[in-house]
């Protein structure tokens, strides 16, 4: 499952700093001037899991294969980009492909780095993104309601009534200054929408960007949605050290993760995903699927084939997995579960799909 979150903010508010110490690269452009990302960056991140170890030694496993998420650097965003200012088609026309956004706003003190604001306030920073988030996609939905006011003379059109009654619902919240995903909507009214691959719908993270020795508290940006608080400048740090002495710096700091790592299981969180996992001798893998996936869909990550050909599955929490000894064990512990296509797949799961071809 390729899923992408958006790094997003003010110009020179860490995101690509961030961006870099997340991708352990150095392929996103941290100039000291607004706008040194034009196009955006894109990294595959590896989602930490230490269960994949605990597998892996009792499996015997060959090789360990983790879960992932793509992370794309956009340009920084201004006043006015929802009417093409800076660079704003472009940063528009970029979020609209990611499946989430984490916003990252100013709330570090280097006099040396430019404050486009010209203070730091990161509620202020994050509303002026998403006002012009809003603003694009009001724009979007306006667009939308007078061509289906047109369509809605066409008698064989029968979902143009609910298409405007959608729309019209979203315009609303969008006027009062609410985004999109604060909007009541079932399943059908969500799907009559999505072609509109509205801004303001996407699930939303704020990364307040730090001090490394951050003194105060910051305020909360959305009471709606969560932040977590990182020093870009300590990730940049980290992720030139070898893991080794990564830890022991972490350890020396009094923290038990880095950021970077509170950071992608928070947009995992964000994305509504849980992991399933497969373990043997040739490999101990962790599989991405939507937290509510049936067992026959979590059998289709692995291989489209699987989900026609579904006959059951053998299922176990990881902890009994280790604890047991493995495949070879469980039968005679009773532990072990026989779960049919109908089964909601649980976060930890070891699971041994049993196919027909």
């Amino acid at each position: 499952m390729a899923l992408s979150v958006g790094i997003v903010g003010l110009p020179n508010v860490g995101k690509s700093t961030l961006f870099n110490a997340l991708t352990r690269s150095k392929q996103a452009n941290v100039q000291n001037y607004p706008f040194c990302t034009i196009d955006p960056n894109v990294g595959v991140v590896e989602v930490p899991d230490e269960r994949l170890t605990k597998l892996a030694e009792v499996s015997k496993s060959k090789k360990i294969i983790p879960t992932i998420i793509e992370f794309v650097d956009i340009a920084g965003l201004v006043t006015g980009a929802s009417k093409g200012e800076g660079l704003g088609n472009k940063f528009l026309s970029h979020i609209r492909e990611v499946d989430a956004i984490v916003q990252v706003v100013r709330a570090f003190s280097d006099t040396n780095v430019v404050n486009t604001q010209g203070k730091v306030d990161p509620k202020a920073d994050a509303e002026i993104i998403n006002i012009e988030l809003a603003m694009a996609d009001l724009s979007t939905v306006q667009k939308r309601i007078e061509a289906l006011k047109s369509a809605v003379k066409n008698p064989t059109n029968k979902e143009a009534p609910r298409q405007i009654e959608v729309s019209e619902k979203i315009c609303q919240a969008l006027e009062r200054g609410q985004p999109a995903r604060s909007v009541q909507m079932t399943d059908e009214e969500k799907e009559l929408i999505r072609d509109l691959n509205l801004l303001t719908i996407k699930p939303v993270l704020y990364v307040l960007n730090t001090d490394e020795n951050k003194s105060s508290e910051n305020p909360k940006i959305d009471e709606n949605a969560e932040q977590i608080e990182i020093s870009a400048k300590l990730e940049a740090e980290l992720a030139d050290l070898p893991q080794n002495e990564a830890r022991e710096y972490l350890k020396s700091l009094g923290m038990l993760e880095s950021g970077l790592d509170k950071l992608i299981k928070a947009n995992y969180k964000l994305l509504n995903l849980i992991t399933f996992l497969t373990s043997g001798e040739p490999e101990t893998r962790a599989w991405t699927i939507r937290n509510g996936a049936k067992a026959r869909d979590a059998a289709g990550v692995i291989h489209t084939d699987f989900i026609k050909g579904f006959i059951k599955a053998d299922v176990i929490g990881w902890q009994d997995f280790v604890a047991y000894g493995g495949w070879p064990h469980l039968k005679e512990s009773g532990k072990m579960r026989l779960e049919g296509k109908e089964y909601v797949v649980q976060d930890g799961d070891v699971i041994y799909f049993h196919v027909g071809v």
